[in-house]
């Protein structure tokens, strides 16, 4: 029987910040199809709590911004493009409000927080719950545009390339091109096909390949396993931010404590109650994010301990319940009120700077295929992610790349040669215990070797037992009917790859990654990781 096969002018994969803003504007010269693998909502944006990075103070200047951006970058951000992102950053502010969504104020005027790496408070943000306000409102323009169809539980299993047509099978070549995708439609359990002029990537973070993480259970890392499948170029992957602050708790794994809290005051203390920040940097809780994570990780693996605390209790119980009114409620779900008690915490994996490699436009190396979000590696982050430039990055380029989207799409028409899905012989998989016991142990892999402190005997272990892993998942897979959890394994394990084999070319420490056989930053080693 033939499957189903659809024709879009623009496929989204992802429905964040990057994917809707994206959509919205792309929907006003043609048709829009969102794949969505959960609810629309469920992303890395609906949990982000600190805010949006942007010059919006008389005390404040575009310099100010870019110049700590630069500096949080360690040396690998694109000066240029973060010129771009950061000087545009107010508009699409503007924009947002003007769409609805509501931010602090305090007297009529924008309450501006301060976080990690800022020398001014520039973060705009909706108490602590920003990312639930920017998704909402982006939600319900999508909702409301009768040329954007949203497909919820849908699952984009492979892009649709010249690999498909036969061609360029086993060489990287420049003029590659991305005709749509090949979607798992979970309700009726069946693989259909998706054309499009233009396909865009924006399927957010792989935080879920670490045992600890800040991220939603969707955050498997698809678009850039996917991309890296189609043989797109990769950049930067081993540059994975870790949180320093989820909450230790076991009724509330990887509930994340925004940096906010620290911008506000509060401060860490190892489990003798002594304040360590001192002995890592001058600038104390309010250094780069890199920093305060391997303190963290230093102290506990100095004195044994499983967590250590965060506490802003010395500030006042109702400033502490205004500012940050959701992680005040879910501390004190599980017996924690803040505004009395210290908060255990440990970090915790929260955002991939690496990705498919894209320019400022959101272009990738393979034509008709554009990528933005948390899956892409424009070069604004560089080694080490400025605080909340991650929203302030999805709305920019998302922005930007509509307008090449329609350019491309007045050029391109659908490639009606490309094969359906091909499932012959394989039979539905007969023993999940394989797929979840393969995913547990990626990321205990993941979380022991590939974490906050690198070796090489560490990554030459990784690199070895992720090799297993792949074999008898692809193995499983190539008799196996499609699954979402296999893919996802799938997706997984070639992630992890990416960002063991990144690390493991760079010789030096810098920005997130440090590896104690090169603990110094090592000038001619100041490039970008390509694979």
């Amino acid at each position: 029987m033939a499957q189903i096969r659809h024709r879009v002018d623009f496929l989204v994969l992802g429905s964040g910040a990057a994917g809707l803003s994206y959509a919205i504007q792309v929907a006003e010269y043609g048709s829009v199809a969102i794949i969505t693998k959960n609810n629309a909502a469920e992303s890395n944006t609906q949990y982000a709590q600190g805010g949006i990075a942007a010059a919006m103070d008389v005390a404040d200047s575009i310099e100010n911004h870019v110049r700590d951006t630069l500096i949080a970058g360690a040396g690998l951000c694109d000066e240029q493009v973060v010129r771009t992102i950061i000087g545009e950053g107010p508009a699409e502010i503007r924009r947002l409000i003007e769409e609805g969504a509501s931010f602090s104020e305090n007297n009529g005027a924008l309450h501006l927080g301060k976080e990690g790496g800022h020398g001014k408070s520039r973060i705009v943000h909706a108490a602590d719950t920003t990312g639930e306000v920017v998704e909402e409102t982006l939600l319900d323009r999508v909702k409301r545009h009768s040329n954007i169809q949203l497909l919820e539980h849908h699952f984009a299993l492979e892009l649709i390339t010249d690999h498909h047509l036969g061609q360029h099978v086993s060489k990287v070549r420049p003029d590659i091109k991305c005709f749509g995708a090949y979607v798992f439609n979970e309700s009726e359990d069946s693989v259909e096909t998706w054309l499009a002029k233009s396909t865009m990537l924006a399927t957010g973070g792989a935080g879920q390949v670490y045992l600890h993480t800040t991220n939603p259970s969707v955050a498997t890392g698809d678009g850039v396993a996917m991309a890296y499948r189609a043989k797109a170029r990769v950049a930067n992957m081993e540059f994975v931010q870790f949180h320093p602050t989820s909450l230790f708790h076991e009724d509330a794994r990887s509930f994340l404590i925004s940096e906010a809290v620290r911008g506000e005051g509060a401060v860490l203390l190892n489990m003798t109650g002594l304040r360590f920040m001192s002995d890592y940097d001058d600038r104390l809780e309010l250094a780069p994010r890199d920093i305060v994570a391997r303190a963290i990780d230093d102290q506990l693996k100095t004195h044994g301990d499983p967590h250590v605390w965060l506490d802003i209790s010395h500030k006042p119980a109702e400033m502490i319940r205004h500012h940050f009114p959701r992680i005040y409620a879910r501390c004190k779900e599980v017996g924690i009120d803040i505004t009395k008690d210290k908060i255990p915490v440990v970090p915790a994996a929260h955002y991939m700077c690496g990705g498919v490699f894209t320019d400022v436009n959101g272009q990738t190396s393979i034509e008709r295929l554009l990528a933005c979000g948390e899956v892409a590696c424009t070069g604004l982050h560089g080694a080490n992610r400025l605080a909340s430039n991650s929203l302030l990055e999805a709305l920019v380029v998302g922005y930007r790349s509509s307008a090449l989207a329609v350019e491309i799409m007045k050029t391109s028409n659908w490639m009606e040669e490309i094969p359906d899905w091909d499932d012959s012989g394989t039979t539905h998989p007969a023993e999940w215990i394989l797929i979840s016991h393969n995913q547990d142990e990626l990321r205990r892999i993941m979380w022991d070797y590939v974490g906050i402190v690198r070796s090489n005997l560490r990554l030459e272990r990784a690199d070895r037992r992720i090799n297993l892993l792949y074999e008898e998942t692809e193995a499983f897979y190539r008799r196996s009917r499609v699954s979402l959890g296999l893919c996802e394994l799938r997706n997984m394990i070639a992630v992890a790859y990416l960002v063991i084999r990144s690390a493991s070319i760079r010789r030096e420490s810098r920005g997130l990654h440090f590896i104690t056989d090169y603990p110094e930053t090592v000038e001619n080693e100041r490039r970008m990781t390509f694979i």
